[in-house]
């Protein structure tokens, strides 16, 4: 004689199965939901990234060996430009005996350089990002010898620091080491 089956448990078997699939189907719905989002989304943040050439200057090494005493060079690193400048003993002595009480922007001048003779500095002045003048020797270098941006009047002195006028920081110093005497790898 063949079992009947209770009441009542042939409806709740079907529904435990139902509800299966139904989870189921909701989860590999929302599952294919989120990697086509992912999809659609990635390119818009892929290009938040930085682009190849400036992946490829994130670190540039720069022979110091032609530059003369007193003398600087402009690099691009980043997409910014850097000055490198060889100071003279004189330059060394003014930058060192700045009392920090006449900074804006208070630092010694041993905190910005790894050797006295060699100052690198990412040339954008700190006010409006204008590049300062200076790096020639006829162009004029402000009234403290280092650099002037004739934008809005900022002078740096001969260690990168604000001085006068409306930058309110001195001229940011890079990432650099010394590979040797005469080469720098800067970022």
């Amino acid at each position: 004689m063949a079992q009947s089956a209770q009441p009542g448990t042939e409806g709740a078997h079907d529904a435990h199965e139902g509800g299966t699939r139904r989870d189921f189907l909701h989860l590999a719905t929302v599952g294919v939901g989120a990697i086509g989002a992912a999809a659609i989304a990635w390119p818009f943040i892929d290009q938040w990234n930085p682009a190849a050439d400036t992946l490829a200057l994130a670190s540039i090494e720069v022979d110091l060996s032609k530059i003369a005493d007193g003398q600087a060079i402009t690099v691009s690193w980043r997409g910014k430009p850097v000055f490198i400048r060889r100071r003279t003993p004189t330059e060394i002595a003014e930058a060192e005996a700045v009392p920090m009480g006449d900074l804006p922007d208070p630092q010694t001048d041993a905190s910005r350089v790894e050797k006295p003779e060699w100052l690198v500095v990412v040339g954008v002045c700190t006010h409006l990002g204008c590049i300062p003048l200076g790096q020639s020797s006829t162009q004029p270098r402000g009234d403290f010898g280092g650099w002037f941006c004739p934008c809005h009047g900022s002078h740096y002195d001969t260690s990168g620091r604000i001085r006068k006028g409306p930058a309110p920081s001195n001229l940011p110093v890079p990432a650099y080491d010394f590979l040797s005497d005469t080469r720098i790898r800067i970022g």
